[in-house]
């Protein structure tokens, strides 16, 4: 067996397919490619993904991409533990999670919170406030739905961790780093304690990129 996933690692989709392998008890290669450096764009990585996204997986030749097929393949192609609820209404609820996650949630607290407040520092800029403030409502928005699908149990879907950790940890990694994504969380009483506890977790631990 044969499992190859190309993607950097400060990538937040490229650590929820990792996560799933990782939970999974999966070996993989992990094989870097910098998009913010123009690597997705490389004839050789457009060959893999025609829009130069990440992450793209490989196993035994199959080639896969897309953060949600790769997950839910990784999930039912390998033994180990089970990713997705058995019940309909709790795998229903992950999925919802998922694309609550995707629609509305990466894009203003990766891309506009933690990219200003964080990466433009560390690039020696400044960070723009007004594209903060622009954000923070759909964030807090975003956390306040979440908080309010959430089960009432170690994890959001139920007693088992499922594809909707694994796809909140890495934005909300990003987003618990910035003094306003801190201040929003707090907020959350489930989430807050989900946090405490998840990012802990060994998988998490393993997967987390530095900065700096």
């Amino acid at each position: 067996m044969s499992v190859a996933l190309y993607g950097p690692t400060y990538s937040t989709y490229a650590r929820t397919a990792r996560l799933a392998l990782e939970e999974k008890g999966v070996p993989y290669e992990l094989r870097e490619v910098d998009t913010l450096n123009g690597a997705g764009q490389t004839p050789e990585h457009l060959a893999r993904h025609p829009w130069g996204k990440v992450p793209v997986m490989d196993h035994d030749g199959f080639s896969l991409f897309e953060t949600a097929a790769i997950t839910r393949y990784v999930d039912q192609a390998f033994p180990g533990t089970k990713l997705q609820p058995d019940d309909p209404r709790q795998r229903a609820r992950m999925n919802q999670i998922c694309a609550i996650l995707d629609n509305y949630s990466w894009n203003p607290m990766v891309i506009q919170v933690f990219a200003q407040a964080i990466v433009v520092p560390l690039q020696g800029g400044a960070p723009d406030r007004a594209v903060i403030a622009q954000a923070m409502p759909q964030t807090e928005l975003a956390l306040k739905v979440i908080e309010g699908l959430a089960e009432e149990e170690e994890f959001l879907c139920g007693t088992a961790i499922s594809l909707a950790d694994l796809h909140l940890v890495p934005i909300l990694d990003y987003f618990a780093r910035t003094e306003d994504g801190s201040g929003a969380l707090k907020g959350c009483r489930t989430l807050s304690k989900w946090w405490q506890k998840i990012e802990q977790r060994p998988t998490v631990v393993k997967t987390r990129p530095t900065f700096g």
